[in-house]
């Protein structure tokens, strides 16, 4: 891949988060309870650290993270995606989130699958790893949330 069209890829990735950023705001100030109101908030402070993260990649592409195996349960997987609404579901909330990490985190796999060039590939391994460990909160949180019959 060209470099010009990986820093582009990076620009639209980082603009991405910015969204991202505000969508997790946006529920937080949406959803009445305290505690889908701290999660969310905490998942837009996240999403500020995804964006330097993604800035230092773009602008070092020797840039280096190391995530852990994260688990898929691949919750998001077996949910349609709600429209986003004042009158959502605390379920429906965590499920839209859901659905966005899912989408970020195939958009980053098939990125990192169409690089012939190794260090873009392991940026783009390590930014789908990065959006796989985000899934996985809001598919735990789903869980204690959408069924709370298991609690």
């Amino acid at each position: 891949m060209e470099k010009s069209r990986y820093v582009e890829i990076l620009n639209a990735a980082i603009e991405g988060e910015k969204e991202a950023h505000q969508f997790y705001l946006d529920l937080s100030r949406k959803v009445p309870q305290p505690h889908l109101q701290e999660m969310f908030s905490s998942f837009a402070d996240e999403e500020l650290k995804h964006r330097q993260i993604l800035e230092n990649f773009r602008d070092d592409d020797k840039t280096r993270l190391a995530f852990g195996r994260v688990p898929d349960l691949k919750v998001a997987e077996t949910v349609e995606t709600p429209k986003l609404s004042l009158e959502m579901k605390p379920s429906d909330a965590i499920a839209l989130a859901m659905k966005k990490e899912q989408a970020a985190m195939e958009h980053y796999t098939k990125l990192a699958q169409a690089c012939s060039d190794e260090n873009q590939r392991k940026i783009f391994e390590q930014l789908a790893a990065m959006e796989r460990q985000h899934k996985y909160k809001m598919e735990q949180a789903f869980v204690d949330i959408g069924y709370p019959e298991v609690w």
